[in-house]
């Protein structure tokens, strides 16, 4: 799976695919509504590619989190709802899928976004193995 291409956007609630760049910006669809709009240099936009989670030994790059999330739930969304659900249940979820997390720096706010970006992210088809992946997975 890549997820260069899908982008967080301050200001805005969901996460938001590329379509495409242009001179002052670049042209976004917003994975859950499917609306498209534009964003600009000046906008704070982080590509998921870029973000890591804080584990004892290092860094995980987030494709790879979710990957594991996703090998856990079986393909499919969390059994609750991220936004009311109480920490100790994200927290479960995120120590089966990865048991060497860092405690201390992986924050609440942090396992919530995961979890609520997990669930959009496989609602919209954008966790399934890329060719490359599963050639080298079968090698």
């Amino acid at each position: 799976m890549n997820l260069s291409n899908i982008l967080v956007i301050a200001g805005k609630p969901d996460l938001s695919e590329l379509v495409s760049q242009t001179k002052g910006g670049a042209v976004v669809k917003n994975l859950a509504t499917g609306q498209k709009y534009a964003v600009f240099k000046n906008d704070r936009i982080s590509s998921l590619g870029e973000i890591r989670l804080f584990c004892d030994n290092g860094e995980k790059p987030l494709d790879e989190v979710m990957a594991a999330l996703r090998d856990v739930q079986e393909g499919q969304p969390t059994a609750f709802d991220p936004r009311k659900a109480s920490a100790d249940e994200m927290f479960a979820l995120l120590e089966k899928a990865l048991p060497d997390y860092d405690r201390e720096r992986v924050h609440t706010s942090d396992v919530k976004k995961l979890m609520n970006w997990y669930n959009l992210l496989l609602s919209a088809g954008k966790l399934t193995e890329t060719e490359e992946t599963s050639t080298t997975t079968e090698e």
